[in-house]
Protein backbone atom coordinates (compact mmCIF):
# COMPACT_ATOMS: atom_id res chain seq x y z
CA UNK A 1 0.00 0.00 0.00
CA UNK A 2 1.74 3.22 -1.22
CA UNK A 3 2.28 5.92 1.62
CA UNK A 4 1.05 9.52 0.14
CA UNK A 5 3.76 11.64 1.36
CA UNK A 6 5.52 14.20 -0.45
CA UNK A 7 8.99 16.77 0.63
CA UNK A 8 7.67 20.27 1.63
CA UNK A 9 7.42 23.42 -0.49
CA UNK A 10 10.25 25.52 -0.89
CA UNK A 11 8.87 28.60 0.63
CA UNK A 12 10.41 31.94 1.54
CA UNK A 13 10.87 30.78 5.06
CA UNK A 14 12.34 27.18 4.07
CA UNK A 15 13.74 25.65 0.86
CA UNK A 16 15.14 22.23 2.54
CA UNK A 17 12.75 19.99 0.37
CA UNK A 18 12.64 17.73 3.38
CA UNK A 19 10.73 14.28 3.18
CA UNK A 20 9.25 12.41 5.67
CA UNK A 21 11.06 9.75 7.60
CA UNK A 22 9.24 6.46 8.19
CA UNK A 23 10.33 3.33 10.36
CA UNK A 24 10.05 0.54 8.18
CA UNK A 25 7.89 -1.05 10.95
CA UNK A 26 5.58 1.74 11.26
CA UNK A 27 2.36 2.26 9.39
CA UNK A 28 0.96 5.10 7.78
CA UNK A 29 -2.30 4.74 5.56
CA UNK A 30 -2.62 5.42 2.25
CA UNK A 31 -5.63 7.80 2.81
CA UNK A 32 -2.92 9.68 4.84
CA UNK A 33 -1.25 12.65 4.25
CA UNK A 34 2.41 13.54 5.28
CA UNK A 35 4.35 16.27 4.14
CA UNK A 36 7.71 17.46 4.98
CA UNK A 37 10.03 16.96 7.73
CA UNK A 38 7.90 14.31 9.92
CA UNK A 39 9.69 11.93 11.46
CA UNK A 40 7.46 8.69 12.46
CA UNK A 41 9.59 5.94 14.77
CA UNK A 42 9.11 2.67 15.44
CA UNK A 43 5.69 0.89 16.13
CA UNK A 44 3.87 4.07 14.77
CA UNK A 45 0.32 4.15 13.40
CA UNK A 46 -1.04 6.77 11.74
CA UNK A 47 -4.54 6.31 10.76
CA UNK A 48 -6.73 7.14 7.22
CA UNK A 49 -7.91 10.61 6.59
CA UNK A 50 -4.76 12.29 8.73
CA UNK A 51 -3.42 15.34 7.79
CA UNK A 52 0.57 15.63 9.14
CA UNK A 53 1.85 18.67 7.79
CA UNK A 54 5.45 20.07 8.57
CA UNK A 55 5.20 22.88 5.89
CA UNK A 56 5.30 25.93 8.14
CA UNK A 57 6.52 24.80 11.53
CA UNK A 58 9.19 22.04 11.25
CA UNK A 59 10.73 19.27 12.09
CA UNK A 60 7.86 16.88 13.77
CA UNK A 61 8.55 13.96 15.92
CA UNK A 62 6.39 10.92 16.33
CA UNK A 63 7.59 8.75 19.38
CA UNK A 64 7.96 4.48 19.66
CA UNK A 65 4.18 2.65 19.95
CA UNK A 66 2.31 6.25 19.20
CA UNK A 67 -1.06 5.88 17.48
CA UNK A 68 -2.12 8.79 15.66
CA UNK A 69 -6.11 7.94 14.75
CA UNK A 70 -8.36 9.45 12.27
CA UNK A 71 -8.64 12.75 11.28
CA UNK A 72 -6.03 14.09 13.85
CA UNK A 73 -4.60 17.45 12.31
CA UNK A 74 -0.54 18.33 13.16
CA UNK A 75 0.76 21.51 11.94
CA UNK A 76 2.74 24.43 13.45
CA UNK A 77 3.68 28.15 13.40
CA UNK A 78 6.73 29.02 11.33
CA UNK A 79 7.49 30.79 14.53
CA UNK A 80 8.39 28.99 17.96
CA UNK A 81 10.03 25.74 18.84
CA UNK A 82 9.91 23.16 21.67
CA UNK A 83 12.77 21.14 23.16
CA UNK A 84 12.52 17.70 22.57
CA UNK A 85 13.83 14.64 24.62
CA UNK A 86 16.52 14.51 22.47
CA UNK A 87 16.99 18.25 23.43
CA UNK A 88 17.13 19.25 19.76
CA UNK A 89 14.19 21.59 18.94
CA UNK A 90 10.87 21.14 17.25
CA UNK A 91 7.67 22.27 15.93
CA UNK A 92 5.82 19.28 17.11
CA UNK A 93 7.31 16.88 19.74
CA UNK A 94 5.20 13.36 20.28
CA UNK A 95 6.44 11.37 22.79
CA UNK A 96 7.00 7.67 22.92
CA UNK A 97 2.95 5.32 23.60
CA UNK A 98 1.32 8.16 23.17
CA UNK A 99 -2.49 8.34 22.04
CA UNK A 100 -4.22 11.53 19.12
CA UNK A 101 -7.53 9.96 19.11
CA UNK A 102 -9.98 10.99 16.56
CA UNK A 103 -10.26 14.61 15.23
CA UNK A 104 -7.88 15.78 17.74
CA UNK A 105 -5.47 18.98 16.62
CA UNK A 106 -2.21 19.51 17.86
CA UNK A 107 -0.41 22.97 16.63
CA UNK A 108 2.70 23.54 17.45
CA UNK A 109 4.95 24.72 18.85
CA UNK A 110 3.56 22.02 20.94
CA UNK A 111 5.22 19.00 23.54
CA UNK A 112 3.37 16.28 24.38
CA UNK A 113 4.89 13.46 26.66
CA UNK A 114 5.57 10.05 27.09
CA UNK A 115 2.13 7.82 27.33
CA UNK A 116 0.03 10.97 27.40
CA UNK A 117 -3.64 10.81 25.33
CA UNK A 118 -5.34 13.34 24.09
CA UNK A 119 -8.89 12.40 23.50
CA UNK A 120 -11.35 13.31 21.01
CA UNK A 121 -11.74 16.49 18.92
CA UNK A 122 -9.25 18.61 21.77
CA UNK A 123 -7.17 21.08 20.79
CA UNK A 124 -3.72 21.70 21.87
CA UNK A 125 -1.75 24.45 21.06
CA UNK A 126 1.43 26.62 21.96
CA UNK A 127 1.39 24.13 25.28
CA UNK A 128 3.08 21.59 26.51
CA UNK A 129 1.39 18.13 27.99
CA UNK A 130 3.92 16.39 30.52
CA UNK A 131 4.19 13.00 30.59
CA UNK A 132 1.52 10.76 31.34
CA UNK A 133 -1.33 13.14 30.98
CA UNK A 134 -4.90 11.93 30.34
CA UNK A 135 -6.88 15.14 28.13
CA UNK A 136 -9.93 14.05 27.66
CA UNK A 137 -12.90 14.93 25.00
CA UNK A 138 -13.30 18.24 23.49
CA UNK A 139 -11.21 20.04 25.77
CA UNK A 140 -8.93 23.20 25.03
CA UNK A 141 -5.25 23.70 25.95
CA UNK A 142 -3.54 26.75 25.33
CA UNK A 143 -0.49 28.78 26.09
CA UNK A 144 0.63 26.53 29.53
CA UNK A 145 2.33 23.80 30.59
CA UNK A 146 0.41 20.91 32.06
CA UNK A 147 2.74 19.14 34.69
CA UNK A 148 3.06 15.33 34.08
CA UNK A 149 0.25 13.27 34.78
CA UNK A 150 -2.63 15.42 35.37
CA UNK A 151 -5.87 14.87 34.33
CA UNK A 152 -8.13 17.28 32.01
CA UNK A 153 -11.71 16.73 32.12
CA UNK A 154 -14.03 16.76 29.15
CA UNK A 155 -14.80 20.18 27.68
CA UNK A 156 -11.99 21.88 29.71
CA UNK A 157 -10.59 24.75 28.65
CA UNK A 158 -7.39 25.31 30.39
CA UNK A 159 -5.85 28.91 28.96
CA UNK A 160 -3.84 30.22 32.24
CA UNK A 161 -0.78 28.07 34.16
CA UNK A 162 -3.15 28.46 37.29
CA UNK A 163 -5.85 26.36 35.83
CA UNK A 164 -3.07 24.12 34.88
CA UNK A 165 -1.43 23.67 38.41
CA UNK A 166 -5.14 23.12 39.99
CA UNK A 167 -5.56 20.06 37.74
CA UNK A 168 -6.02 16.71 39.55
CA UNK A 169 -4.17 13.64 39.01
CA UNK A 170 -4.39 11.04 36.30
CA UNK A 171 -6.00 7.90 38.47
CA UNK A 172 -4.94 4.21 37.67
CA UNK A 173 -7.94 3.16 35.61
CA UNK A 174 -7.23 5.91 33.50
CA UNK A 175 -3.98 5.08 32.99
CA UNK A 176 -5.15 1.11 32.57
CA UNK A 177 -7.41 3.37 29.63
CA UNK A 178 -4.50 4.74 27.78
CA UNK A 179 -2.73 1.26 27.91
CA UNK A 180 -5.57 -0.35 26.52
CA UNK A 181 -5.89 2.24 23.69
CA UNK A 182 -2.27 1.49 23.06
CA UNK A 183 -2.48 -2.08 22.94
CA UNK A 184 -5.15 -2.28 20.40
CA UNK A 185 -3.69 0.60 17.83
CA UNK A 186 -0.71 -1.65 17.86
CA UNK A 187 -2.73 -4.94 17.04
CA UNK A 188 -4.47 -2.58 13.98
CA UNK A 189 -0.91 -1.69 13.14
CA UNK A 190 0.19 -5.56 12.64
CA UNK A 191 -2.98 -6.25 11.22
CA UNK A 192 -2.66 -3.56 8.57
CA UNK A 193 0.68 -4.07 7.42
CA UNK A 194 0.39 -8.18 7.16
CA UNK A 195 -3.46 -7.23 5.29
CA UNK A 196 -2.01 -7.68 2.00
CA UNK A 197 -0.07 -11.26 2.97
CA UNK A 198 -2.21 -14.15 4.25
CA UNK A 199 1.11 -16.02 5.28
CA UNK A 200 1.94 -13.57 8.21
CA UNK A 201 -1.64 -13.13 9.34
CA UNK A 202 -1.72 -16.15 11.93
CA UNK A 203 1.47 -15.69 13.69
CA UNK A 204 1.24 -11.93 14.25
CA UNK A 205 -2.04 -11.95 15.38
CA UNK A 206 -1.33 -14.35 18.02
CA UNK A 207 2.35 -12.09 19.05
CA UNK A 208 0.08 -9.24 19.34
CA UNK A 209 -2.42 -10.86 21.46
CA UNK A 210 0.10 -11.95 23.71
CA UNK A 211 1.83 -8.78 24.26
CA UNK A 212 -2.08 -7.00 24.48
CA UNK A 213 -2.68 -9.37 27.46
CA UNK A 214 0.90 -8.88 29.13
CA UNK A 215 0.99 -12.08 31.49
CA UNK A 216 1.13 -14.71 28.94
CA UNK A 217 -2.79 -14.92 28.14
CA UNK A 218 -3.26 -14.58 24.72
CA UNK A 219 -6.73 -13.01 23.05
CA UNK A 220 -7.35 -16.52 21.12
CA UNK A 221 -6.88 -18.45 24.02
CA UNK A 222 -9.71 -16.30 25.70
CA UNK A 223 -11.68 -16.32 22.72
CA UNK A 224 -11.71 -20.18 22.29
CA UNK A 225 -12.12 -20.43 26.38
CA UNK A 226 -15.26 -17.88 25.87
CA UNK A 227 -17.82 -21.02 26.42
CA UNK A 228 -15.84 -22.08 29.61
CA UNK A 229 -18.20 -23.25 31.84
CA UNK A 230 -18.67 -24.08 35.63
CA UNK A 231 -20.51 -25.90 37.60
CA UNK A 232 -19.36 -24.34 41.18
CA UNK A 233 -18.52 -20.33 39.83
CA UNK A 234 -21.13 -18.03 38.91
CA UNK A 235 -21.42 -16.14 35.53
CA UNK A 236 -20.16 -13.16 37.09
CA UNK A 237 -17.16 -14.86 38.31
CA UNK A 238 -16.68 -15.70 35.39
CA UNK A 239 -17.10 -12.97 33.83
CA UNK A 240 -14.46 -11.28 36.36
CA UNK A 241 -11.64 -13.55 35.77
CA UNK A 242 -11.99 -13.19 31.81
CA UNK A 243 -12.24 -9.16 32.56
CA UNK A 244 -8.87 -10.14 34.64
CA UNK A 245 -7.05 -11.93 32.88
CA UNK A 246 -7.42 -10.01 29.37
CA UNK A 247 -6.47 -6.53 31.31
CA UNK A 248 -3.17 -8.38 32.19
CA UNK A 249 -3.68 -8.63 36.19
CA UNK A 250 -2.40 -11.50 38.26
CA UNK A 251 -5.11 -13.49 39.86
CA UNK A 252 -5.49 -13.69 43.66
CA UNK A 253 -7.71 -15.49 45.96
CA UNK A 254 -8.48 -15.43 49.38
CA UNK A 255 -10.50 -17.33 52.28
CA UNK A 256 -11.54 -16.92 56.05
CA UNK A 257 -13.87 -18.92 58.39
CA UNK A 258 -17.06 -17.08 60.06
CA UNK A 259 -14.87 -16.13 63.33
CA UNK A 260 -12.05 -14.75 61.69
CA UNK A 261 -14.56 -12.79 58.94
CA UNK A 262 -14.90 -10.05 61.73
CA UNK A 263 -11.43 -9.13 62.22
CA UNK A 264 -10.85 -9.24 58.61
CA UNK A 265 -8.37 -12.18 58.30
CA UNK A 266 -8.12 -13.54 55.74
CA UNK A 267 -5.76 -16.14 54.23
CA UNK A 268 -4.24 -17.00 50.86
CA UNK A 269 -4.75 -19.46 49.09
CA UNK A 270 -2.46 -21.67 46.22
CA UNK A 271 -0.96 -18.51 43.88
CA UNK A 272 -3.23 -19.02 40.34
CA UNK A 273 -0.33 -18.36 37.53
CA UNK A 274 -3.05 -19.75 34.45
CA UNK A 275 -2.08 -19.90 31.16
CA UNK A 276 -5.57 -19.84 30.14
CA UNK A 277 -9.40 -19.08 31.27
CA UNK A 278 -9.85 -22.32 31.72
CA UNK A 279 -7.17 -23.12 33.92
CA UNK A 280 -8.19 -20.34 35.89
CA UNK A 281 -11.52 -21.53 36.41
CA UNK A 282 -10.01 -24.79 37.55
CA UNK A 283 -7.40 -22.92 40.03
CA UNK A 284 -10.47 -21.21 41.65
CA UNK A 285 -12.67 -23.81 41.87
CA UNK A 286 -10.13 -25.90 43.50
CA UNK A 287 -10.09 -23.11 46.57
CA UNK A 288 -14.12 -22.96 46.55
CA UNK A 289 -13.59 -26.62 47.22
CA UNK A 290 -11.53 -26.86 49.59
CA UNK A 291 -12.90 -24.23 51.31
CA UNK A 292 -16.29 -24.86 51.71
CA UNK A 293 -18.57 -23.52 54.48
CA UNK A 294 -16.44 -19.93 54.74
CA UNK A 295 -15.45 -17.00 52.58
CA UNK A 296 -13.98 -16.84 49.55
CA UNK A 297 -13.16 -13.62 47.60
CA UNK A 298 -11.42 -13.10 44.25
CA UNK A 299 -9.29 -9.60 43.32
CA UNK A 300 -6.51 -8.79 40.57
CA UNK A 301 -3.52 -7.56 41.11
CA UNK A 302 -1.91 -5.10 38.97
CA UNK A 303 1.80 -3.86 37.86
CA UNK A 304 1.71 -1.52 41.69
CA UNK A 305 0.56 -4.69 43.39
CA UNK A 306 -2.44 -3.13 44.42
CA UNK A 307 -6.24 -4.63 44.50
CA UNK A 308 -8.72 -4.52 41.73
CA UNK A 309 -12.12 -5.57 41.55
CA UNK A 310 -11.85 -7.00 45.16
CA UNK A 311 -15.26 -9.39 45.06
CA UNK A 312 -16.49 -12.48 48.15
CA UNK A 313 -17.56 -15.23 45.57
CA UNK A 314 -18.24 -18.00 48.41
CA UNK A 315 -20.14 -17.15 51.90
CA UNK A 316 -20.49 -19.85 54.68
CA UNK A 317 -23.68 -21.07 53.52
CA UNK A 318 -22.17 -22.65 50.59
CA UNK A 319 -23.01 -20.41 47.80
CA UNK A 320 -20.31 -19.44 45.45
CA UNK A 321 -21.63 -16.19 44.26
CA UNK A 322 -20.53 -12.66 44.31
CA UNK A 323 -22.23 -10.60 47.07
CA UNK A 324 -22.72 -7.81 44.27
CA UNK A 325 -22.40 -8.30 40.57
CA UNK A 326 -19.55 -7.80 38.57
CA UNK A 327 -19.10 -4.42 36.99
CA UNK A 328 -15.87 -4.14 34.42
CA UNK A 329 -13.88 -0.28 35.37
CA UNK A 330 -15.22 2.26 33.28
CA UNK A 331 -13.12 5.20 31.62
CA UNK A 332 -14.06 7.72 33.62
CA UNK A 333 -12.42 9.67 36.24
CA UNK A 334 -13.63 7.87 39.22
CA UNK A 335 -11.99 5.68 41.47
CA UNK A 336 -15.58 3.56 42.27
CA UNK A 337 -14.46 0.63 40.64
CA UNK A 338 -11.39 -0.33 42.87
CA UNK A 339 -11.98 -2.18 45.96
CA UNK A 340 -11.21 -0.88 49.49
CA UNK A 341 -7.79 -3.02 50.09
CA UNK A 342 -8.30 -2.35 53.95
CA UNK A 343 -10.69 -4.87 56.23
CA UNK A 344 -12.60 -7.40 54.43
CA UNK A 345 -12.84 -5.37 51.12
CA UNK A 346 -16.15 -5.87 48.98
CA UNK A 347 -17.95 -6.31 52.47
CA UNK A 348 -21.00 -8.16 53.93
CA UNK A 349 -23.94 -7.32 55.88
CA UNK A 350 -26.17 -9.38 57.90
CA UNK A 351 -28.82 -8.51 55.97
CA UNK A 352 -29.83 -5.13 57.01
CA UNK A 353 -28.06 -3.31 54.44
CA UNK A 354 -28.92 -4.13 50.73
CA UNK A 355 -26.59 -4.48 47.76
CA UNK A 356 -27.40 -0.82 46.32
CA UNK A 357 -25.92 0.45 49.59
CA UNK A 358 -23.07 -1.73 49.81
CA UNK A 359 -22.15 0.08 46.07
CA UNK A 360 -22.56 3.77 47.85
CA UNK A 361 -20.51 2.81 50.69
CA UNK A 362 -17.80 1.57 48.31
CA UNK A 363 -18.10 4.41 45.94
CA UNK A 364 -17.87 6.86 49.18
CA UNK A 365 -15.11 5.30 50.61
CA UNK A 366 -13.24 5.09 47.30
CA UNK A 367 -13.69 8.74 46.61
CA UNK A 368 -12.16 9.49 49.73
CA UNK A 369 -15.65 11.07 50.98
CA UNK A 370 -16.50 10.74 54.97
CA UNK A 371 -19.79 8.61 55.89
CA UNK A 372 -22.53 10.07 58.50
CA UNK A 373 -25.77 8.47 59.71
CA UNK A 374 -28.63 10.17 60.55
CA UNK A 375 -31.81 9.35 61.84
CA UNK A 376 -35.12 10.77 62.49
CA UNK A 377 -38.92 9.53 63.96
CA UNK A 378 -41.91 9.54 62.15
CA UNK A 379 -43.10 13.29 63.83
CA UNK A 380 -40.17 14.95 63.38
CA UNK A 381 -39.10 13.60 59.52
CA UNK A 382 -41.98 16.17 58.26
CA UNK A 383 -40.15 18.58 59.70
CA UNK A 384 -36.45 17.59 58.70
CA UNK A 385 -35.36 17.42 62.19
CA UNK A 386 -32.84 14.59 61.94
CA UNK A 387 -30.16 13.95 64.55
CA UNK A 388 -26.65 12.31 64.14
CA UNK A 389 -25.92 8.82 64.75
CA UNK A 390 -22.68 7.78 66.19
CA UNK A 391 -19.40 9.39 64.14
CA UNK A 392 -17.99 6.85 61.63
CA UNK A 393 -13.80 6.63 61.62
CA UNK A 394 -13.71 4.01 59.15
CA UNK A 395 -11.40 3.28 55.88
CA UNK A 396 -12.96 -0.09 55.08
CA UNK A 397 -16.37 -1.13 54.10
CA UNK A 398 -17.18 -3.80 56.69
CA UNK A 399 -16.30 -1.32 59.39
CA UNK A 400 -18.47 1.40 57.85
CA UNK A 401 -21.21 -1.78 57.32
CA UNK A 402 -21.03 -2.81 61.43
CA UNK A 403 -21.37 0.81 62.28
CA UNK A 404 -24.35 1.33 59.90
CA UNK A 405 -26.39 -1.89 61.30
CA UNK A 406 -25.73 -0.34 64.84
CA UNK A 407 -27.39 2.75 63.80
CA UNK A 408 -30.25 0.59 62.52
CA UNK A 409 -30.46 -1.49 64.99
CA UNK A 410 -30.48 1.34 67.98
CA UNK A 411 -33.33 3.21 66.21
CA UNK A 412 -35.88 0.28 65.06
CA UNK A 413 -39.51 2.03 63.91
CA UNK A 414 -37.07 5.34 62.57
CA UNK A 415 -36.00 6.59 59.51
CA UNK A 416 -32.40 6.30 59.11
CA UNK A 417 -30.46 7.91 56.18
CA UNK A 418 -27.05 7.65 54.42
CA UNK A 419 -24.58 10.67 54.16
CA UNK A 420 -21.17 11.36 51.75
CA UNK A 421 -19.85 14.19 53.20
CA UNK A 422 -16.62 16.40 50.83
CA UNK A 423 -14.45 16.97 53.29
CA UNK A 424 -12.80 19.37 51.82
CA UNK A 425 -15.56 21.43 50.62
CA UNK A 426 -17.87 20.73 53.83
CA UNK A 427 -20.77 19.53 51.96
CA UNK A 428 -22.71 16.93 51.35
CA UNK A 429 -22.67 14.65 48.49
CA UNK A 430 -25.02 12.07 49.41
CA UNK A 431 -28.04 11.48 51.18
CA UNK A 432 -30.34 8.41 50.98
CA UNK A 433 -32.47 6.79 53.15
CA UNK A 434 -31.69 3.21 54.28
CA UNK A 435 -34.48 2.44 56.63
CA UNK A 436 -38.10 3.21 57.13
CA UNK A 437 -40.48 3.16 60.53
CA UNK A 438 -41.78 -0.06 59.37
CA UNK A 439 -38.07 -1.49 59.90
CA UNK A 440 -37.75 -2.30 56.58
CA UNK A 441 -34.33 -1.61 55.06
CA UNK A 442 -35.15 0.57 51.37
CA UNK A 443 -34.75 -1.41 48.44
CA UNK A 444 -34.24 0.35 44.97
CA UNK A 445 -37.94 0.31 44.10
CA UNK A 446 -38.45 2.03 47.21
CA UNK A 447 -35.94 4.66 48.39
CA UNK A 448 -36.88 8.56 49.38
CA UNK A 449 -34.46 11.31 49.26
CA UNK A 450 -35.13 14.02 52.20
CA UNK A 451 -33.67 16.86 49.68
CA UNK A 452 -35.66 19.90 49.18
CA UNK A 453 -35.40 20.75 45.65
CA UNK A 454 -34.75 25.07 45.25
CA UNK A 455 -35.36 24.55 41.25
CA UNK A 456 -38.64 23.39 41.18
CA UNK A 457 -38.54 19.85 41.34
CA UNK A 458 -40.36 19.42 44.18
CA UNK A 459 -39.29 18.30 48.12
CA UNK A 460 -38.78 14.32 49.49
CA UNK A 461 -42.90 14.17 48.69
CA UNK A 462 -43.44 15.66 45.59
CA UNK A 463 -45.63 13.34 43.10
CA UNK A 464 -42.95 12.78 39.85
CA UNK A 465 -43.28 9.69 39.08
CA UNK A 466 -42.04 7.20 36.15
CA UNK A 467 -43.36 3.85 35.19
CA UNK A 468 -39.41 3.21 33.85
CA UNK A 469 -37.29 3.97 36.76
CA UNK A 470 -37.34 3.05 39.78
CA UNK A 471 -38.13 5.20 42.98
CA UNK A 472 -34.41 5.12 43.63
CA UNK A 473 -33.05 6.71 40.35
CA UNK A 474 -36.44 9.49 40.47
CA UNK A 475 -34.61 10.68 43.95
CA UNK A 476 -30.99 10.72 42.68
CA UNK A 477 -32.52 12.91 40.19
CA UNK A 478 -34.55 14.84 42.41
CA UNK A 479 -30.98 15.18 44.31
CA UNK A 480 -28.84 15.92 41.43
CA UNK A 481 -31.15 18.41 40.68
CA UNK A 482 -31.25 20.29 44.08
CA UNK A 483 -27.54 20.11 44.50
CA UNK A 484 -27.22 22.00 41.46
CA UNK A 485 -25.09 19.57 39.64
CA UNK A 486 -25.40 18.56 35.83
CA UNK A 487 -27.03 15.73 34.99
CA UNK A 488 -25.92 12.80 31.48
CA UNK A 489 -25.92 9.87 30.56
CA UNK A 490 -23.93 7.18 29.14
CA UNK A 491 -24.62 3.97 27.18
CA UNK A 492 -22.70 1.14 26.30
CA UNK A 493 -23.60 -2.39 24.49
CA UNK A 494 -22.64 -5.46 26.07
CA UNK A 495 -19.44 -6.06 23.89
CA UNK A 496 -17.92 -2.97 24.71
CA UNK A 497 -19.07 -2.88 28.35
CA UNK A 498 -15.94 -5.44 29.00
CA UNK A 499 -13.61 -2.72 28.04
CA UNK A 500 -15.65 0.60 29.58
CA UNK A 501 -15.97 2.16 26.49
CA UNK A 502 -18.87 4.05 27.25
CA UNK A 503 -20.32 6.86 25.01
CA UNK A 504 -21.63 9.99 25.98
CA UNK A 505 -25.63 10.95 25.12
CA UNK A 506 -24.78 14.97 26.33
CA UNK A 507 -25.96 17.03 29.00
CA UNK A 508 -30.02 16.93 30.35
CA UNK A 509 -31.26 19.84 29.76
CA UNK A 510 -33.87 19.77 32.64
CA UNK A 511 -34.97 22.61 35.25
CA UNK A 512 -37.68 20.04 36.93
CA UNK A 513 -37.63 16.80 37.60
CA UNK A 514 -40.33 15.74 35.50
CA UNK A 515 -38.42 16.98 32.39
CA UNK A 516 -35.24 15.23 33.70
CA UNK A 517 -37.44 11.63 34.36
CA UNK A 518 -38.53 12.55 30.46
CA UNK A 519 -35.47 12.67 28.86
CA UNK A 520 -33.50 10.09 31.06
CA UNK A 521 -36.55 7.84 29.86
CA UNK A 522 -36.47 8.55 26.39
CA UNK A 523 -33.12 7.96 26.65
CA UNK A 524 -33.84 4.26 27.91
CA UNK A 525 -36.30 3.76 24.88
CA UNK A 526 -33.84 4.53 22.57
CA UNK A 527 -31.24 2.53 23.79
CA UNK A 528 -32.85 -0.63 24.67
CA UNK A 529 -30.86 -3.97 25.22
CA UNK A 530 -27.92 -1.88 26.23
CA UNK A 531 -26.19 -0.59 30.07
CA UNK A 532 -27.03 2.65 30.54
CA UNK A 533 -25.48 4.56 33.94
CA UNK A 534 -26.42 7.86 35.29
CA UNK A 535 -23.94 10.38 35.53
CA UNK A 536 -24.02 13.48 38.27
CA UNK A 537 -21.57 16.14 37.34
CA UNK A 538 -20.35 19.03 39.62
CA UNK A 539 -20.12 22.29 37.25
CA UNK A 540 -17.34 24.40 39.16
CA UNK A 541 -14.85 21.29 39.68
CA UNK A 542 -16.11 19.58 36.63
CA UNK A 543 -15.95 16.20 38.65
CA UNK A 544 -18.22 13.31 38.47
CA UNK A 545 -20.55 12.93 42.13
CA UNK A 546 -22.41 10.13 41.34
CA UNK A 547 -22.06 7.14 38.58
CA UNK A 548 -24.73 4.42 38.61
CA UNK A 549 -25.97 2.17 36.06
CA UNK A 550 -29.81 2.30 35.90
CA UNK A 551 -30.35 0.34 32.78
CA UNK A 552 -28.84 -3.26 32.24
CA UNK A 553 -28.96 -5.40 28.69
Amino acid sequence: MAVRSTAAPPTPWSRNLAEPEIHQTAFVHSFSNLIGDVRIGANVIVAPGTTIRADEGTPFYLGENTNIQDGVVIHGLEQGRVIGDDQEKYSVWVGKNTCITHMALIHGPVYVGDNSFIGFRSTVFNARVGAGCIVMMHALIQDVEIPPGKYVPSGAIITSQQQADRLSDVQDQDKEFAHHVVGINQALRAGYLCAADSKCIAPIRDENAKSYTGNGITVLELERSSEVASNSLGAETIEQLRYLLEQGYKIGTEHVDKRRFRTGSWTSCQPIEPRSLGEAIAALESCVRDHSGEYVRLFGIDKGRRRVLENIIQRPDGDAKPVTSFKAPNTSHSNGSYSSSNGNGSGSSSGKINGETLDQIRQLLAGGYKIGMEHVDERRFRTGSWTSCKPVDATSTNQVISALEECISNHPGEYVRLIGIDTKAKRRVLETIIQRPNGQVATSGSQKSSFTSSSGSGSATATATSTRLSTEVVDQLRQLLAGGYKISLEHVDQRRFRTGSWTSTGQIPASSEREAIAAVEGHLGEYQGEYVRLIGIEPKAKRRVLETIIQRP
